[in-house]
């Protein structure tokens, strides 16, 4: 499996050089906030919304002192908006309070903010601190690893589970950011490009 894993990451890698992420940020708590409103949303309709959003509070503290109601209008085309916008005010409030400002870099740590749960948790410390095995396990992820066979089930914790034990740590970011551009570009959920696909040799449903 673990070779298999190294094969697939090598044509991704190939395909898509560079596999940022998808949200626009500026600084870190702007990328918490992004991942908290693309639960159950697209990265491009957050990205439509970020910066109106970014730039009537420009601060950490403004955030942290806005009101909840005036942050639900900003994101209010997110979905699951009165939710997301008291996660994002609290989660601002807890960053100045409890850690300084900053986003914190330690999964223990992460998963105490409110709105965060391992997925936005392994997202940040993979982009904001680079640490290795940062599994990030949205439905493209689990979706497509199921489809080529390195996982077996729709439960993100066991997905993720499953893919630390076979994914090269230094790839693990990486990998998951590729997947993205490749669910997006090819193996779509409906009616995925198999002709089109440079993966096909290790899909289970070709």
């Amino acid at each position: 499996m673990k070779k298999k894993a190294r094969e697939i990451i090598e044509i991704l890698k190939n395909r898509y050089p560079q596999a940022p992420c998808a949200l626009q940020y500026e600084k870190d708590y702007e990328l918490m906030i992004a991942v908290r409103l693309s639960a159950q949303c697209t990265d491009a309709r957050v990205n439509l919304v970020t910066p109106a959003l970014f730039e009537t509070y420009p601060t950490l503290e403004s955030l942290a002192n806005a009101d909840i109601s005036d942050i639900e209008t900003y994101i209010h085309s997110c979905g699951f908006y009165r939710q997301k916008a008291k996660d994002i005010v609290l989660a601002c409030r807890m960053l100045l309070e409890e850690y300084g400002g900053k986003v914190p870099g330690t999964m223990d740590e992460l998963l105490k903010l409110p709105g965060v749960g391992r997925k936005t948790a392994n997202l940040l410390l993979g982009d904001l601190y680079g640490v290795p095995g940062s599994v990030v396990c949205d439905t493209h992820c689990i979706r497509i690893c199921g489809r080529l066979g390195l996982s077996k089930g729709k439960e993100p914790e066991k997905v993720e589970a499953q893919l630390r034990k076979i994914l090269p740590p230094e790839e693990s970011s990486g990998f998951c950011h590729r997947i993205v551009l490749f669910g997006r570009e090819l193996c779509t959920a409906r009616n995925p490009k198999c002709g089109e696909c440079p993966l096909s040799p290790f899909c289970k449903e070709v």
